[in-house]
Parts: structure tokens; sequence; C-alpha cells
């Protein structure tokens, strides 16, 4: 299958796309959400603790990592599901949050699940390539400034290392290439039925032709969350305030609900983006734009 190559404001459309995504069939797409969501944060429940019981013990640490990697790998279904989702919902078919399940049902389950053990192994090379590049101190850094958390000893941790700068350039154009990689990829085997490793070299190679639109999303999504929090810094504060004329009970009441509003909307806006993505990257050309095809000699 194809990838197309798009012009650079192609990354303002998908990010117009994901804001605007909850106007269509909005209970099947934010209940979908929701269920995303709290099957995301449950493996946490379990990591957490252990992270801060156990920081210092690098068994206990790759235990942890391997808990992650064991619940990212069953939770891509879910993740799928909700692209799933969010085309039904696109091209007006009826749908329901309950569907985020239907790839555990439809067999595509060892599909998802060998699609989330190959971005695992993506994040495993990048991150290799980083400390190729800069060595295994940082590693040692993040250690320490884990065990100081845990320890409530904020003046133990220790300075920044050497090559930190440099670890962050490289990392923050690794996390650009394999986030488009994860967009483009995950579309293609939830909603197309590609098989990963295909689904796979599509992400990768439908980023590699985009990095610019990508580059663009990323720089246009900041500024959006900056003043996404600035607002809603604006509401708590405002909450806080009647808070303290009311009650701190009104506080609570007004403040919880506004977190999990604040969730599900990055939540929709970000698979929105995701999905909108792979639409004008991979998915069939009656889908996209022509004006945002980038023409390549």
């Amino acid at each position: 299958m194809s990838t197309r190559a798009m012009g650079p404001l192609a990354g303002i459309r998908w990010l117009k796309s994901g804001i605007n995504l909850g106007r269509t069939n909005a209970k099947a797409i934010f209940g979908g959400a929701t269920l995303v969501l709290v099957g995301t944060l449950l493996p946490s429940a379990i990591t957490y603790p252990l992270k801060m019981a156990m920081v210092a013990d690098t068994k206990a640490f790759g235990i942890i990592m391997l808990i992650s990697m064991l619940a990212g790998m069953l939770l891509a279904p879910l993740i799928g599901g909700f692209f799933v989702v969010i085309d039904a919902a696109e091209h007006g078919r009826p749908t329901k949050a309950t569907d985020v399940f239907t790839l555990y049902r439809r067999g595509a389950f060892a599909r998802m699940v060998v699609f989330g053990f190959g971005m695992l192994v993506l994040y495993a090379i990048a991150m290799g390539l980083v400390l190729a590049v800069v060595g295994t101190d940082i590693v040692h850094w993040y250690m320490a400034v884990l065990a100081a958390q845990a320890n409530h000893h904020p003046e133990a941790i220790p300075s920044l290392p050497a090559g930190f700068g440099a670890a962050m350039a490289l990392g923050s154009v690794l996390w650009l290439l394999i986030a488009g990689v994860y967009a483009i990829a995950l579309g293609q085997v939830a909603v197309a039925g590609r098989p990963a490793l295909d689904a796979l070299r599509d992400g990768l190679l439908g980023s590699l032709k985009n990095l610019l639109p990508l580059l663009v999303l990323v720089m246009v999504g900041f500024f959006a969350m900056l003043v996404f929090i600035l607002v809603f810094a604006l509401l708590v504060m405002l909450f806080a305030l009647l808070g303290k004329l009311v009650g701190t009970w009104l506080m609570i009441v007004l403040v919880v609900p506004l977190y999990i509003a604040m969730f599900l909307a990055l939540y929709v806006v970000m698979f929105g983006t995701m999905y909108a993505m792979w639409r004008d990257i991979c998915a069939d050309d009656r889908q996209v734009d022509p004006t945002m095809i980038q023409v390549v000699a």
C-alpha cells in the first residue's frame, strides 16, 4: 500500500480535525475515550507503587518495565478499537462506546499484539541510539532522580549529566518519527486490517515522507497546549476562589469533573489528530483534500 507525502500545512489540518472530532457522534467518541483512558491508567495502579517502593532496586525496575511492556501489548487492541469507533463516526456508520473492544472479538487480537510488540522494539531501538550517542550516565542520573523523589530528598537530585542536551535533541527527533509511525501504523492495522509488520513499514515510510508536516503539527500543538493550560489554570483559580467563599467542598465538586473533562478532551483531540494523519497519508484517495498533497518530483 502506498503512502502519500503531504504539504507542511497538513499538520494544522490534522490538529483541526482532532479538535472537531467530538462533533460527530459525541456519545460514542467520548464514551470510547473514557474506556480507553481507564484501561490505559489501570497498569499504573500496579507499576507506580512498585516504582516508589523499589526504585533503587535494578531488578525491581526491570520487573516494572516488563509489566508496562506486557500491558502495552495487551492494551493495543483497545486503543485500536478506539480508531475503529472514530472511523465509523467519521463515516456516519452506527457505532457505540463499547465498540472499542471490537478488536478483541474479531480475531484481530494477535495482529494488534504483534503491532504493540513492534512498537516496543522501535522504542528500544530509539533508546539504544540515544544511549549509544550520549552514554549510560543519563540512565544512572534518571535512577538517582527517582530514588531521591521516592525518599523525599529533593536536595539529593544530582546535576544534569554530560550530554543531556544532545540526548534531548536526538530523543526529540526520534520521538517525532516514532509518533508518526505509531499513528499511521495504528490506522493501518486497526482500520485497514493490514498485517502488523506491513503496517509498521507503512508507518515508517509515511513518517519519513511527512517529517515537515509532523514538525508543524508539534509546533502548533505546543502553542495550542499552552493556551489550553492557561484557560484550565484560570478556571481552577476561579473555582478555588469560589471554594474560599462558599466552602472547600464546592471547589472539589467543581475541580474533579474539570480534570476528568480535560483528560477526555486531550484524549479525543490526540486520537482524532492521529486518525486524520493516517487518513491523509494512507487511506482512500477520496477522503483526502488534493490541495494538501505535496507534489514530489
